[in-house]
């Protein structure tokens, strides 16, 4: 056994911050008492449009503090989504510092497990209450299916990976992005319940019992894409290195403005359609070639 002789600190330290926020999402989601409809009924809004800093401080703490369970919701998926960002930039980080090593890539893992598979895998049983007082058995089967499959996919990404890849595509749903989606989904609940508060309660109802019975099921297909073999591109990566056409750029441009444009809903849409489009591409170009062959045959 090989002692450790240093550790790079500032690495090192964003991925306890991933950790840390992981943590506190459980510790968020503990809150949360036994699910059941009546606890998810609409709750006024909490503006945030303050005057004084002062005023905005103490919204922020009503808000952390809350009992209410749909804020509790939309704040582990706050603290999933801030993860992944610590996530994403401890891998850079450490390529800039020169402080890449097995001890980081190894603590990289234990935390995005807490992270982006425990915390989200709760997380699904709490989102969806009436799903699960009629259904506990197969929530609880779900959200251990979806833990596992994470836990597949860190330790297959640990021991295929090493210091040749180019950190540009990925095997398989990275299991940040999984856990973002679901993140996502309880900050968007949190958004529509209180726009239904306002509006009519039947617009609420409606919205409930489409999600609770949509997301479980969701879950199911992000689980096995993570363990399977789509390549999915990384997004910080590709973004960052190389140049893109004057075309490209326009489109991101128009992207950002539609981001703006749905701020409340562009986090779902846009974690949605990053687990969907490559499993869809994917098959699309697998029935072209074998559609090609085909012809080619006759």
């Amino acid at each position: 056994m090989k002692p450790i002789r240093a550790i790079a600190v500032l690495p090192t330290l964003f991925t306890l911050g991933n950790l840390v926020c992981g943590f506190f999402a459980i510790v968020v989601l503990s809150r949360i008492e036994r699910p059941n409809h009546a606890q998810f009924e609409p709750t006024p809004r909490i503006e945030i449009n303050m005057k004084s800093p002062s005023e905005l401080r103490e919204t922020a703490r009503e808000l952390i503090h809350s009992d209410d369970p749909t804020h509790n919701l939309m704040l582990c998926g706050a603290l999933i989504l801030i993860a992944m960002v610590f996530d994403a930039f401890d891998g850079q980080v450490a390529r800039i510092t020169r402080g890449v090593s097995d001890f980081g890539a190894q603590l990289d893992s234990l935390c995005d497990l807490v992270s982006f598979g425990l915390a989200p895998a709760i997380l699904l049983v709490k989102m969806c209450p009436q799903f699960t007082n009629l259904h506990s058995e197969a929530i609880w089967s779900i959200a251990a299916l979806y833990a596992c499959c994470a836990a597949l996919r860190l330790a297959r990404f640990n021991v295929e990976s090493d210091s040749d890849d180019d950190h540009t595509k990925f095997a398989g749903l990275p299991t940040p992005a999984a856990a973002a989606t679901i993140g996502s989904f309880a900050m968007l609940s949190y958004f529509l319940r209180n726009e239904a508060a306002i509006v009519t309660h039947e617009n609420f109802i409606t919205y409930d019992w489409w999600m609770q019975r949509i997301v479980p099921f969701f879950a199911i297909l992000i689980a096995v894409l993570m363990v399977s073999r789509v390549p999915y591109p990384h997004p910080l990566t590709q973004f960052v290195r190389g140049q893109r056409s004057f075309a490209q750029f326009v489109a991101i441009i128009f992207s950002l403005m539609a981001i703006l444009i749905v701020r409340n809903y562009a986090i779902p849409l846009l974690c949605v359609a990053f687990v969907l489009w490559p499993p869809l591409r994917s098959g699309w170009s697998l029935v072209w070639h074998r559609r090609s062959r085909q012809e080619s045959l006759f």
